[in-house]
């Protein structure tokens, strides 16, 4: 959930998935939460209620139904009120409803209660890089990074990645996306940014290189060109005098994103030639 936007036709399809996992939830609830009484059944078959009740909220929370989410991490904290991943959702609620602080509270009851819980120190980390608490973002990912077991790792370098060229450091940074390429070459914001890493360390080779990486991942994923992105291959193409892609770039750049600030850039470029 860290920093990504895939477009329509991802979104629909996580809409769609959201919905079978609705249903398929519900059921789970409907046939887990019995009538045995006594001792360890009774625990195990609360705990697993409790744990459906989190799934069936996330399901609600992917498909952007707060209240529904919000009543089932009710349910699960009804079972038990010490559950860091019912804290984590909770304060994943309160991030998309704009109530920031509690936000922050909630995502740090949830680390309380559990200090190995990656998902929330991640779901965190993305909070506080919107914030512009850069290094409190990096050191929450710092430590989700050693988790060899997270099913996102590559995309928390990555994270890492962002978050130490905000800080400056950016040879941290770029040992962070090159790691984040290493776990998964299908990753389109390690090769932008090793890109024009490189190219202002006038490694201009290996900018371009990183550079079609970018551009062959995005044109496979279907993805639009960011201004940032636009203005990369300008600089990089111009410099290899590829002037028909440097047109081409610049033309998208003034059509799509006038008022960028990356516009500006290309403008005070072109008037210092």
């Amino acid at each position: 959930m860290l920093f990504l936007d895939f477009g329509f036709g991802k979104l629909l399809s996580n809409k769609l998935a959201s919905g079978f996992a609705v249903v398929l939830v519900s059921s789970m609830l409907s046939s887990c939460v019995t009538t045995t009484t006594g001792g360890f059944m009774a625990d195990a078959s609360e705990d697993r209620a409790a744990e459906d009740y989190i799934q069936l909220a996330l399901a609600y929370f992917d498909n952007n139904d707060m209240p529904a989410a919000r009543r089932h991490v009710s349910n699960a904290l009804d079972i038990d009120d010490r559950i860091s991943d019912a804290y984590m959702v909770l304060a994943m609620i309160f991030q998309r409803e704009g109530d920031l602080d509690l936000a922050d509270s909630n995502f740090q009851r949830s680390i309380s209660l559990d200090r190995d819980n990656s998902s929330a120190r991640n779901n965190y980390a993305a909070l506080l890089f919107s914030q512009e608490r850069f290094q409190e973002s990096y050191e929450q990912l710092e430590r989700v990074a050693t988790d060899t077991s997270y099913e996102g790792r590559s995309l928390v370098f990555e994270g890492l990645g962002r978050s130490a060229l905000r800080l400056g450091r950016l040879e941290e940074a770029k040992a962070a996306f090159l790691r984040a390429l290493q776990l998964n070459d299908n990753l389109f914001i390690a090769p932008l940014e090793l890109s024009l890493l490189y190219f202002d360390q006038q490694e201009y080779l290996r900018a371009r290189q990183y550079y079609q990486n970018y551009l062959t991942t995005i044109q496979f994923l279907q993805l639009p060109y960011t201004p940032r992105a636009l203005l990369a291959g300008i600089q990089i193409e111009g410099y290899f005098q590829n002037d028909e892609l440097v047109e081409n770039f610049s033309l998208v750049l003034s059509t799509l994103y006038p008022t960028s600030p990356e516009y500006q850039i290309l403008q005070r470029l072109i008037n210092a030639k």
